[in-house]
């Protein structure tokens, strides 16, 4: 089990996978990416300032940030440009100060005393104000192309190497530059940029100031999913699927349910059958909030009671199974409620259902296609309010209250290869309670499930995930051989095995269509229903 857990560092982690545990609250895997890129954001800002103490506090106000916004970061491979694109806006805000005020300011890190004793250090270690000043004087007459490379040659034991790594450029352009570079200082002040530049190089001292800013300061609110190796989905995509898809699973269902309610009222024919189905849509409209807050409460009490950890993640479960239970028996209690409240009203209310659309033989009920393939018709959609004796609709396509298809189906109970509703069974199942190969549902259960609960060989979730191979979420998760979440149990957690077990490489490519494809089949069914239901029934 583990809650944020921490693996061994490696020195030459990968920044991907330095940045999944960094998001998992690892602030030694923070302490790595700092201690690796310092050189380069110090040797930037200086070059950019031209003093090495602003340049430092530059450096550190940067770092402060990419800890801050590290959830944002999309892609990880692309880590060190992104703390770049940091310094960068540091420094312009650092000459707006200038051009605004007559004195520089004292950086964000010092105005908050909360380094003054390694600060001191590194005062006392810096080259003394005239040294600096002359210092700069000579870099400063050099173009900007020629003074980085320049600047981190030194900083780097002068190596070549290093430099082309940094500046993503080819060692011969790095040997022509610091060829043109040395040619451009006197000879004069040749050894004194040297033995300047070697002595101003960041320290230890320098990760220590920017760990003691940083350690007050709470993780980067999402946890990464994201492996080092080639298998790793790119860019943080199983995280942004994840919330992509239960934002628009919340999205589409709610313009589903609006147009399912007004259908329902369009069916109805006296007060107590628009009052059933407006009590209908608020009791399954209240147990998905209920659902949704009862684990979404449960993981921030979980992470402020890591020790009662174990209860909580079994009381989440609990709240799924719970949730998938209701659904699965409310809704056919609800279709019988509404047969019998029919049948009574035909009865006591018998002028509401004088019109000839609203007898219960009349055609009009049903939208059947003339056309059909091995006996089943094409289209076949229940557009009237239950009625006893009622059968599910059947056809290739079918729809209503209940509706089985031999290729899609979309209702209250769907049963067809791909379908849609709120409780859907089928190869491919997205809705309210989805059981299918492939399931996209607010309650996911499959091979490969998708949603704010989901329950597969793969699991995939918002708020809580269980897998029997693999699972990831950004609350619980749970499986047998790799997990990635907030709270996760199984044999390998939160760690590069994990995040290579967990990713889709697949989805990376095909995740734009897997979105498209839920908001056509939820929301465009829904709004045709709706349009027939009125048509028809002359509402």
């Amino acid at each position: 089990m583990s809650i944020f857990k921490q693996s061994p560092i490696a020195a030459d982690s990968a920044d991907a996978n330095l940045v999944m545990q960094s998001l998992g609250g690892n602030r030694d895997a923070f302490c790595h990416i700092v201690s690796r890129y310092q050189t380069l954001l110090c040797s930037l800002a200086y070059s950019s300032v031209g003093d090495i103490k602003h340049s430092e506090d530059i450096a550190q106000e940067a770092f402060v940030e990419a800890w801050k916004k590290l959830d944002t970061l999309h892609d990880p491979q692309k880590l060190k440009s992104w703390l770049c694109g940091i310094l960068r806006f540091k420094v312009s805000r650092y000459f707006r100060k200038e051009k605004n005020q007559a004195t520089r300011n004292s950086s964000e890190l010092n105005e908050q005393n909360t380094n003054q004793a390694v600060s001191a250090e590194l005062e006392d270690n810096a080259i003394s104000e005239q040294h600096q000043a002359l210092l700069w004087k000579t870099l400063d007459g050099i173009e900007e192309t020629y003074r980085q490379p320049l600047i981190l040659f030194y900083r780097e034991q002068q190596s070549v190497k290093r430099v082309a790594q940094e500046l993503d450029l080819s060692q011969d352009t790095v040997k022509q530059r610091l060829s043109r570079g040395r040619k451009l200082l006197t000879n004069a002040m040749t050894e004194l940029v040297e033995n300047g530049l070697k002595e101003s190089k960041p320290n230890v001292a320098f990760t220590l100031t920017v760990m003691s800013a940083i350690s007050e300061l709470a993780p980067p609110t999402k946890i990464a999913a994201m492996g080092a190796g080639a298998g790793a989905v790119k860019g943080g995509l199983l995280v942004n699927i994840t919330t992509v898809l239960a934002v628009l699973a919340s999205f589409s269902g709610l313009i589903s349910s609006f147009f399912g309610l007004r259908a329902s009222l369009d069916q109805s024919r006296t007060a107590r059958e628009r009052k059933l189905a407006i009590k209908s849509a608020a009791l399954f409209i209240g147990f998905a909030v209920i659902f949704v807050a009862g684990v979404f409460s449960l993981k921030y009490i979980t992470l402020a009671d890591p020790d009662n950890a174990l209860i909580y993640t079994i009381i989440s479960q609990i709240i799924v199974i719970a949730f998938v239970l209701s659904y699965v028996l409310l809704v056919p209690r609800m279709f019988n409620a509404v047969r019998q409240l029919r049948a009574q009203e035909r009865i006591f209310e018998p002028e509401a259902f004088s019109r000839p659309v609203d007898q219960q033989d009349s055609t009009q009920r049903e939208y059947k296609s003339r056309f059909t393939l091995f006996g089943a018709p094409l289209f076949h959609f229940h557009l009237g309010s239950l009625e006893p004796g009622d059968k599910p609709a059947f056809g290739w396509i079918a729809g209503g209250s209940h509706a089985h298809g031999l290729l899609f189906a979309w209702g209250g109970i769907a049963i067809a290869p791909i379908s849609v509703g709120i409780v859907s069974v089928g190869l491919v199942t997205i809705g309210g309670v989805g059981f299918g190969v492939i399931s996209l549902s607010a309650a996911a259960i499959g091979v490969l499930a998708f949603g704010a609960s989901a329950i597969g060989y793969k699991a995939y979730a918002s708020l809580s995930s269980l897998g029997w191979e693999s699972a990831f979420s950004n609350g619980f998760s749970i499986a047998n051989d790799a997990a990635i979440g907030y709270i996760a149990y199984a044999k390998q957690v939160n760690n590069d095995a994990a995040a290579q077990i967990t990713n889709l490489t697949t989805l990376s490519f095909s995740y734009p269509w897997v979105l498209a494809s839920i908001s056509f089949l939820v929301i465009v069914p829904s709004i045709w229903y709706a349009r027939k239901v009125r048509q028809h029934l002359g509402a």
